[in-house]
Protein backbone atom coordinates (compact mmCIF):
# COMPACT_ATOMS: atom_id res chain seq x y z
CA UNK A 1 0.00 0.00 0.00
CA UNK A 2 1.30 3.45 -0.95
CA UNK A 3 0.64 6.24 1.52
CA UNK A 4 0.41 9.71 0.04
CA UNK A 5 1.88 12.48 2.15
CA UNK A 6 -0.64 15.00 3.42
CA UNK A 7 0.39 18.65 3.10
CA UNK A 8 0.97 20.29 6.48
CA UNK A 9 0.06 23.94 7.11
CA UNK A 10 0.90 25.58 10.43
CA UNK A 11 -1.74 28.02 11.67
CA UNK A 12 -1.11 30.94 14.05
CA UNK A 13 -3.67 33.38 15.43
CA UNK A 14 -2.58 36.96 16.17
CA UNK A 15 -5.33 38.75 18.07
CA UNK A 16 -5.65 42.00 20.00
CA UNK A 17 -4.19 45.46 20.29
CA UNK A 18 -0.52 45.59 19.33
CA UNK A 19 1.80 46.61 22.16
CA UNK A 20 1.23 46.82 25.90
CA UNK A 21 -2.42 47.20 26.91
CA UNK A 22 -2.17 46.84 30.68
CA UNK A 23 -0.05 45.70 33.57
CA UNK A 24 -1.33 42.12 33.33
CA UNK A 25 -3.02 42.28 29.91
CA UNK A 26 -0.18 42.10 27.44
CA UNK A 27 -1.20 42.71 23.87
CA UNK A 28 0.47 41.55 20.69
CA UNK A 29 4.23 42.03 20.85
CA UNK A 30 7.36 40.33 19.61
CA UNK A 31 8.20 39.17 23.13
CA UNK A 32 4.80 37.53 23.68
CA UNK A 33 4.54 35.88 20.25
CA UNK A 34 8.08 35.16 19.05
CA UNK A 35 8.23 31.65 20.52
CA UNK A 36 4.90 30.48 19.06
CA UNK A 37 5.72 31.96 15.63
CA UNK A 38 9.12 30.25 15.54
CA UNK A 39 7.56 26.97 16.68
CA UNK A 40 5.05 27.11 13.83
CA UNK A 41 7.79 27.61 11.25
CA UNK A 42 9.72 24.66 12.70
CA UNK A 43 6.88 22.24 11.90
CA UNK A 44 8.15 19.12 10.13
CA UNK A 45 7.30 18.70 6.44
CA UNK A 46 5.83 22.19 6.41
CA UNK A 47 4.03 23.25 3.23
CA UNK A 48 2.97 26.75 4.29
CA UNK A 49 2.07 28.96 7.25
CA UNK A 50 -1.38 30.49 7.70
CA UNK A 51 -1.85 33.47 10.03
CA UNK A 52 -5.27 34.68 11.17
CA UNK A 53 -5.23 38.33 12.21
CA UNK A 54 -7.78 40.19 14.29
CA UNK A 55 -6.26 43.50 15.34
CA UNK A 56 -7.17 47.21 15.17
CA UNK A 57 -3.48 48.13 15.34
CA UNK A 58 -1.38 49.73 18.04
CA UNK A 59 2.38 50.08 18.38
CA UNK A 60 4.12 50.65 15.01
CA UNK A 61 7.37 49.29 16.44
CA UNK A 62 5.89 45.98 17.62
CA UNK A 63 3.94 45.67 14.35
CA UNK A 64 7.16 46.00 12.33
CA UNK A 65 9.09 43.63 14.61
CA UNK A 66 6.48 40.87 14.22
CA UNK A 67 6.23 41.52 10.47
CA UNK A 68 10.02 41.27 10.09
CA UNK A 69 10.21 38.04 12.09
CA UNK A 70 7.55 36.39 9.91
CA UNK A 71 9.21 37.46 6.66
CA UNK A 72 12.66 36.36 7.85
CA UNK A 73 11.42 32.90 8.86
CA UNK A 74 9.45 32.52 5.62
CA UNK A 75 12.60 33.21 3.60
CA UNK A 76 14.75 30.94 5.76
CA UNK A 77 12.30 28.02 5.56
CA UNK A 78 11.36 28.78 1.94
CA UNK A 79 7.62 28.49 2.62
CA UNK A 80 4.74 30.73 1.61
CA UNK A 81 2.75 32.66 4.18
CA UNK A 82 -0.99 33.24 3.82
CA UNK A 83 -2.58 35.86 6.07
CA UNK A 84 -6.28 36.16 6.86
CA UNK A 85 -8.12 39.20 8.20
CA UNK A 86 -10.92 38.25 10.59
CA UNK A 87 -13.04 41.09 12.02
CA UNK A 88 -10.36 43.70 11.45
CA UNK A 89 -6.81 44.01 10.13
CA UNK A 90 -6.30 47.75 10.31
CA UNK A 91 -3.34 50.07 10.84
CA UNK A 92 -0.69 47.88 12.55
CA UNK A 93 -3.02 44.92 12.04
CA UNK A 94 -2.80 45.47 8.29
CA UNK A 95 0.98 45.73 8.58
CA UNK A 96 0.92 42.22 10.06
CA UNK A 97 -1.27 41.07 7.17
CA UNK A 98 1.36 42.38 4.74
CA UNK A 99 3.73 39.73 6.07
CA UNK A 100 1.77 37.27 3.94
CA UNK A 101 2.67 36.39 0.37
CA UNK A 102 -1.09 36.45 -0.14
CA UNK A 103 -3.74 38.22 1.95
CA UNK A 104 -7.36 37.12 2.33
CA UNK A 105 -10.34 38.51 4.21
CA UNK A 106 -14.04 38.05 4.79
CA UNK A 107 -16.16 40.29 2.57
CA UNK A 108 -17.24 42.16 5.73
CA UNK A 109 -13.79 42.42 7.34
CA UNK A 110 -12.38 45.88 8.03
CA UNK A 111 -9.06 46.37 6.25
CA UNK A 112 -6.64 49.25 5.75
CA UNK A 113 -6.24 52.38 7.87
CA UNK A 114 -2.73 52.98 6.53
CA UNK A 115 -1.87 56.00 8.62
CA UNK A 116 -0.49 57.17 11.96
CA UNK A 117 -2.46 58.58 14.87
CA UNK A 118 -1.68 60.13 18.24
CA UNK A 119 -4.50 60.81 20.69
CA UNK A 120 -4.40 62.37 24.14
CA UNK A 121 -6.36 64.61 26.50
CA UNK A 122 -5.69 68.20 27.54
CA UNK A 123 -6.18 68.32 31.30
CA UNK A 124 -4.69 71.72 32.11
CA UNK A 125 -8.09 73.36 32.67
CA UNK A 126 -9.30 70.45 34.79
CA UNK A 127 -6.51 70.69 37.35
CA UNK A 128 -7.10 74.42 37.66
CA UNK A 129 -10.75 73.80 38.53
CA UNK A 130 -9.95 71.25 41.21
CA UNK A 131 -7.17 73.39 42.70
CA UNK A 132 -4.17 71.25 41.74
CA UNK A 133 -0.84 72.86 40.88
CA UNK A 134 1.45 70.84 38.60
CA UNK A 135 5.18 71.15 39.21
CA UNK A 136 7.55 69.87 36.52
CA UNK A 137 11.34 70.28 36.49
CA UNK A 138 13.35 69.20 33.45
CA UNK A 139 16.84 69.29 31.99
CA UNK A 140 16.30 69.74 28.26
CA UNK A 141 13.81 72.25 26.88
CA UNK A 142 11.73 69.64 25.05
CA UNK A 143 11.57 67.07 27.85
CA UNK A 144 7.97 67.97 28.76
CA UNK A 145 6.70 68.04 25.17
CA UNK A 146 2.91 67.50 24.96
CA UNK A 147 2.46 67.31 28.72
CA UNK A 148 -1.34 66.86 29.05
CA UNK A 149 -1.38 69.06 32.16
CA UNK A 150 0.20 72.07 30.42
CA UNK A 151 -0.95 74.39 27.64
CA UNK A 152 -0.38 72.91 24.18
CA UNK A 153 2.48 74.55 22.28
CA UNK A 154 2.34 74.92 18.45
CA UNK A 155 6.02 73.95 18.15
CA UNK A 156 5.32 70.70 20.05
CA UNK A 157 2.50 69.85 17.66
CA UNK A 158 4.72 70.54 14.64
CA UNK A 159 7.42 68.29 16.07
CA UNK A 160 4.89 65.51 16.58
CA UNK A 161 3.58 65.89 13.03
CA UNK A 162 7.09 65.50 11.62
CA UNK A 163 7.50 62.24 13.50
CA UNK A 164 4.10 61.05 12.28
CA UNK A 165 4.95 61.88 8.67
CA UNK A 166 8.20 59.91 8.97
CA UNK A 167 6.35 56.87 10.39
CA UNK A 168 3.67 57.19 7.70
CA UNK A 169 6.30 57.14 4.94
CA UNK A 170 7.79 53.97 6.43
CA UNK A 171 4.34 52.33 6.56
CA UNK A 172 3.61 53.29 2.95
CA UNK A 173 6.96 51.90 1.79
CA UNK A 174 6.26 48.59 3.56
CA UNK A 175 2.82 48.26 1.96
CA UNK A 176 4.19 49.07 -1.49
CA UNK A 177 6.98 46.53 -1.03
CA UNK A 178 4.45 43.88 0.02
CA UNK A 179 1.67 44.53 -2.49
CA UNK A 180 3.87 45.66 -5.42
CA UNK A 181 1.94 45.85 -8.72
CA UNK A 182 -1.34 44.91 -7.04
CA UNK A 183 -1.91 48.50 -5.87
CA UNK A 184 -0.28 50.44 -8.71
CA UNK A 185 -3.66 51.29 -10.25
CA UNK A 186 -4.64 53.33 -7.15
CA UNK A 187 -3.25 56.79 -6.42
CA UNK A 188 -1.30 57.22 -3.19
CA UNK A 189 -3.60 60.08 -2.15
CA UNK A 190 -6.56 57.70 -2.32
CA UNK A 191 -4.95 54.69 -0.64
CA UNK A 192 -2.72 56.02 2.13
CA UNK A 193 -5.10 58.43 3.84
CA UNK A 194 -5.81 56.37 6.95
CA UNK A 195 -9.17 55.33 5.50
CA UNK A 196 -10.40 51.77 6.01
CA UNK A 197 -12.63 49.62 3.83
CA UNK A 198 -14.65 46.40 3.75
CA UNK A 199 -12.95 43.23 2.61
CA UNK A 200 -14.81 43.40 -0.69
CA UNK A 201 -13.64 46.94 -1.44
CA UNK A 202 -10.12 46.10 -0.24
CA UNK A 203 -9.91 43.43 -2.92
CA UNK A 204 -10.79 45.99 -5.59
CA UNK A 205 -8.09 48.30 -4.24
CA UNK A 206 -5.48 45.52 -4.27
CA UNK A 207 -4.96 45.51 -0.51
CA UNK A 208 -5.95 41.83 -0.36
CA UNK A 209 -5.80 38.98 -2.86
CA UNK A 210 -9.16 37.36 -2.32
CA UNK A 211 -12.25 36.73 -0.23
CA UNK A 212 -12.30 33.60 1.92
CA UNK A 213 -11.73 32.20 5.37
CA UNK A 214 -8.61 30.37 6.46
CA UNK A 215 -9.82 26.76 6.28
CA UNK A 216 -11.59 26.94 2.93
CA UNK A 217 -8.74 28.88 1.30
CA UNK A 218 -6.05 26.50 2.56
CA UNK A 219 -8.11 23.50 1.44
CA UNK A 220 -8.54 25.04 -2.01
CA UNK A 221 -4.77 25.46 -2.30
CA UNK A 222 -3.57 22.21 -0.72
CA UNK A 223 -6.53 19.87 -1.04
CA UNK A 224 -9.19 18.60 1.34
CA UNK A 225 -6.74 16.27 3.06
CA UNK A 226 -4.41 19.05 4.14
CA UNK A 227 -3.44 18.89 7.81
CA UNK A 228 -3.84 22.27 9.53
CA UNK A 229 -1.78 22.32 12.70
CA UNK A 230 -2.88 25.04 15.13
CA UNK A 231 -0.37 26.85 17.31
CA UNK A 232 -2.16 28.78 20.05
CA UNK A 233 -0.43 30.91 22.65
CA UNK A 234 -1.72 29.73 26.06
CA UNK A 235 -2.83 32.26 28.65
CA UNK A 236 -1.37 31.53 32.05
CA UNK A 237 -3.57 30.97 35.09
CA UNK A 238 -1.56 33.61 37.00
CA UNK A 239 -2.20 36.22 34.32
CA UNK A 240 -5.94 35.57 34.35
CA UNK A 241 -6.08 35.68 38.15
CA UNK A 242 -4.04 38.88 38.48
CA UNK A 243 -5.96 40.57 35.68
CA UNK A 244 -9.24 39.74 37.45
CA UNK A 245 -8.04 40.85 40.88
CA UNK A 246 -6.72 44.17 39.60
CA UNK A 247 -9.64 45.01 37.34
CA UNK A 248 -10.30 48.20 39.35
CA UNK A 249 -6.72 49.43 39.14
CA UNK A 250 -6.81 52.91 37.58
CA UNK A 251 -3.82 52.18 35.30
CA UNK A 252 -5.44 49.00 34.04
CA UNK A 253 -8.68 50.90 33.41
CA UNK A 254 -6.92 53.58 31.38
CA UNK A 255 -5.27 50.97 29.15
CA UNK A 256 -8.56 49.14 28.79
CA UNK A 257 -10.28 52.36 27.67
CA UNK A 258 -7.58 52.94 25.06
CA UNK A 259 -7.91 49.35 23.86
CA UNK A 260 -11.70 49.67 23.62
CA UNK A 261 -11.30 52.92 21.68
CA UNK A 262 -9.22 51.16 19.03
CA UNK A 263 -11.75 48.34 18.65
CA UNK A 264 -14.78 50.68 18.73
CA UNK A 265 -13.27 52.80 15.97
CA UNK A 266 -14.06 49.94 13.61
CA UNK A 267 -17.49 49.19 15.09
CA UNK A 268 -16.32 46.25 17.24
Amino acid sequence: MIFSKKPVVAHIRLKGVIGNVGRFQQGLSLASNEAIIKKAFETKKLSAVAISINSPGGSPVQSKLIYSLIRRLAEEKKVKVFTFAEDVAASGGYMLACAGDEIYANSSSIVGSIGVIYAAFGLNELIKKIGVERRVYTAGKSKSTLDPFKEEKPEDVERLKRIQEDLHKQFIALVKSSRKDKIKHIKDDDLFTGEFWSGEKSKDLGLIDGIGDMTETIQEKFGKKVKIKNFDKPESWLKRRLSSNLSNDIINISYELESRYLWNKYGL
